[in-house]
């Protein structure tokens, strides 16, 4: 019977800096096969909490897991990590840098040419091979690094703002040699500003604010948890919404509020006054990841 693929879990972490505690009691799940995205604002322990899991910054409280066992610097090594502060040699021709850094990983000379070649012929880079790093623009310094987090194939991925300078056509390269891994059951923990782009690829999502996980689940799953909003229409002014019972009032503008309703009760007693005042819409409205992260961070 075949093994299923080991997930990633962050138990509590904890780190302090002095009398600040930038991560606080930290705990979600990236699941095998499924890809995570962390966000949050710049300060809110994302990199932090990336720098623990990779054993880069000291833990001072929690635990990370692999496989359901505490994580080994031997588990580590056989992940992808692309750190915040991008760590190639500007001055290194591109092909013999990821050489070199596949060999580090363990792969023979012979194989670490063999996938970087086409890693870069993937990323629109197979010309440049024998270019100097520092003479790519940023974006194209940005694929040599992705492609430095995926050459040996790892085992799980940890990408801090991964997407940060790439072009869409980079960001689609990008985004299907993830779903490759995926598909083999890699577990995929990246961050992002990008919250559009989070909320196309992600299985799931982190919203982090201050240190503290402030909602996680699945993108259905936060949006049943988040505020239930409404369009309602009325044909005299809806200006008549403000008081009601059980309701708050996000916005009213002419005939057209945006409502906030508590519960059924609430929102089946509004149908009613509004079928009164002569009822034309009333909707459900999806919240987007942006309103789910304000909602979050407020």
């Amino acid at each position: 019977m075949s093994q299923s693929p080991p997930a990633l879990e962050v138990i509590d972490l904890t780190r302090r800096f002095g009398d600040n505690t930038a991560v606080d009691a930290v705990s979600f799940v990236v699941e095998p096969g499924r890809m995570t995205g962390f966000v949050g604002a710049n300060g809110a322990g994302k990199t932090t909490t990336m720098r623990m899991i990779m054993g880069v910054l000291a833990i001072h409280g929690g635990e990370v897991r692999w496989d359901g066992r505490p994580i080994t610097a031997a588990d580590r090594s056989r992940f992808g990590y692309m750190p915040e502060e991008r760590g190639l040699y500007p001055k290194q021709q591109v092909l013999d840098q990821l050489v070199y850094l596949g060999q580090l990983r363990g792969m023979t000379r012979r194989d670490a040419a063999a996938e970087a070649t086409r890693l870069l012929e993937r990323f629109g880079l197979g010309g440049r091979t024998r270019d100097k790093l520092e003479s790519l623009s940023l974006g194209n310094q940005q694929r040599v690094q992705v492609a430095a987090s995926l050459l040996h194939g790892p085992a799980a991925l940890i990408l801090d703002e991964p997407f940060s300078g790439l072009d869409p056509v980079a960001v689609d390269s990008m985004v299907d040699l993830l779903r490759e891994r995926t598909r083999h059951g890699v577990p995929v923990l990246f961050s992002s500003h990008q919250l559009d782009l989070v909320d196309r690829l992600c299985d799931s999502l982190v919203i982090l604010s201050g240190g503290r996980v402030r909602a996680a689940g699945t993108g259905d799953d936060l949006r049943a948890a988040g505020p239930r909003r409404f369009r309602l229409s009325t044909e005299p002014d809806a200006g008549w919404v403000r008081g009601e019972p059980g309701v708050d009032v996000v916005d009213v503008e002419g005939t057209t509020a945006v409502l906030q309703i508590e519960d059924d009760a609430a929102r089946d007693r509004l149908v009613r006054r509004a079928a009164e005042r002569g009822l034309t819409e009333f909707t459900p409205l999806v919240p987007t990841l942006s309103d789910i992260y304000r909602e979050a961070v407020r």
